[in-house]
């Protein structure tokens, strides 16, 4: 047996750590160079979004002055193609659930899709604050924002236009009509999309989306992993009862009464029947009912919204509500109709897609500025999206109380503060980017391990 000599052992052992010196070296000099190359990729974006900063305040303030109201987005959206089609997008489709529009911007490096949603309706609102850009359409107001989504989707549109040969994959850029919900009778907003093939032709890996947000300082970042805004339903309830001079109540049923003990009641399923951790609002807003003040009235309806982060909450609680007012309907001798009519499901953060995602908001707006705010009970029919493929929906702060700039959004007095729409173009065109890389990535990896 040949005798190996100490000095063996040692030179084998240099070699596997020069070796593993080199490995670690290319590694680092890989993460270096890619790390390098999205730094430089990001202060081009922020470049590109600054010198455009005149041109989006001028296009949201266009929006803002000639708003429209949901399915009747005309103006709007013929400006959102013409613009689309002028930066050359390979695929611009119009007239999509009514005036929709869907451009497809494809990258010069193989890669998945991803989608990036704005929507462009305004709401039937007075605006009262005098401010140069003010609504020149009676009655009509951008009181949710949705003219800076619009324009925030159109800035990232023209800067990732002139970065083709940088992005692995397509990007596919959603203007949706009637986030507000159609007029009655009408059909529209996000589930019109999706059964006119919004999400084909191809079909998106993921989608993102932001608000604008009113409760969150301008240059801040919110998010929610899981739910982070709420279902939204409608119901009407009819009481009917049996009317009868004011003078003689007992021959009647008077459908007021029962009307308020209903109201009551049913705000015991919040306090008492369903876990007092789960959020869950029950409002009746509208009641309405009578003849005559001297008339026992005979029918009164209620009409509200039932707002939950939890879908099984929301089936439940429509079952309660039944309930509760067959009960009390038949104490009194009355009758009721109930309708329900479900809107918005939970708008629901993919888990995954928000943690992969966090990071480039950190490094767009800093750490500090990424905040988690608890879910919210307004409702977002971006949860449709949600439901057929992961999406990540995000809260851009508009707020700027040393300017006086905090009334909430669906009110007259309701402003941004303009600063965000800079912002909002740099954290979203990073987001589309860094997702379509990371993704191409993992495809490569997974080819080459086969």
């Amino acid at each position: 047996m040949k005798r190996i000599g100490p000095c063996a052992p040692r030179r084998e052992s240099k070699g596997l750590l020069a070796l593993l010196a080199i490995a670690l070296f290319c590694a680092s000099s890989v993460a270096y160079n890619e790390k390098g190359r999205n730094a430089s990729r990001e202060q081009r974006i922020a470049q590109a979004a600054e010198s455009l900063r005149a041109k989006l305040i001028e296009q949201r303030r266009d929006f803002h002055m000639y708003p429209e109201l949901s399915n009747r987005e005309e103006r709007t959206s013929r400006i959102v193609a013409e613009r689309l089609k002028a930066l050359g997008f390979d695929d611009v489709r119009t007239n999509v659930a009514r005036h929709g529009v869907v451009g497809l911007l494809k990258g010069a490096k193989p890669g998945p899709v991803v989608a990036v949603r704005a929507d462009m309706d305004a709401l039937p609102i007075q605006e009262t604050i005098d401010v140069p850009y003010k609504s020149r359409v009676p009655g009509v107001k951008h009181a949710c924002g949705h003219d800076v989504h619009t324009t925030i989707a159109l800035g990232v549109a023209e800067i990732l236009s002139r970065m083709r040969d940088e992005i692995s994959g397509s990007i596919k850029f959603i203007f949706q009509p009637a986030e507000e919900g159609p007029p009655p009778g009408e059909e529209g907003g996000a589930p019109l999309m999706i059964k006119e093939g919004v999400l084909d032709n191809p079909r998106p890996q993921a989608i993102f989306g932001l608000h604008v947000m009113p409760t969150i300082e301008v240059g801040k970042i919110g998010y929610n992993s899981g739910p982070a805004m709420a279902s939204s339903d409608r119901f009407v309830v009819t009481i009917r009862g049996k009317k009868v001079h004011g003078a003689y109540p007992h021959e009647g049923v008077d459908a007021v009464v029962v009307a308020a003990e209903c109201v009551m009641a049913l705000q015991t399923i919040r306090s008492r029947r369903i876990n007092t951790q789960e959020p869950l609002v029950l409002s009746v807003g509208i009641i309405q009912g009578g003849n005559r003040f001297n008339i026992i009235a005979d029918e009164v309806k209620l009409e509200g919204t039932v707002r939950t982060l939890n879908e099984d909450v929301r089936r439940r609680v429509q079952q309660m509500m039944r309930e509760t007012v067959a009960g009390i309907t038949s104490a009194y001798g009355a009758t009721f109709e109930m309708q329900y009519e479900e809107g918005a499901a939970v708008t629901y953060n993919d888990p995954e897609l928000v943690e992969e995602t966090l990071p480039t908001l950190r490094r767009i707006v800093g750490s500090q500025n990424v905040i988690a705010p608890l879910p919210q009970m307004g409702a977002e029919d971006f949860s449709y999206y949600q439901r057929v493929i992961p999406g990540f929906y995000y809260f851009l702060g508009v707020a700027n109380r040393a300017r006086g700039i905090t009334a909430m959004v669906h009110t007259p007095e309701f402003d941004v503060d303009e600063e965000a729409i800079t912002i909002g173009v740099k954290a979203m065109a990073n987001v589309l980017l860094d997702y379509l890389d990371r993704h191409a990535n993992q495809k490569s990896s997974v080819a080459a391990s086969h």
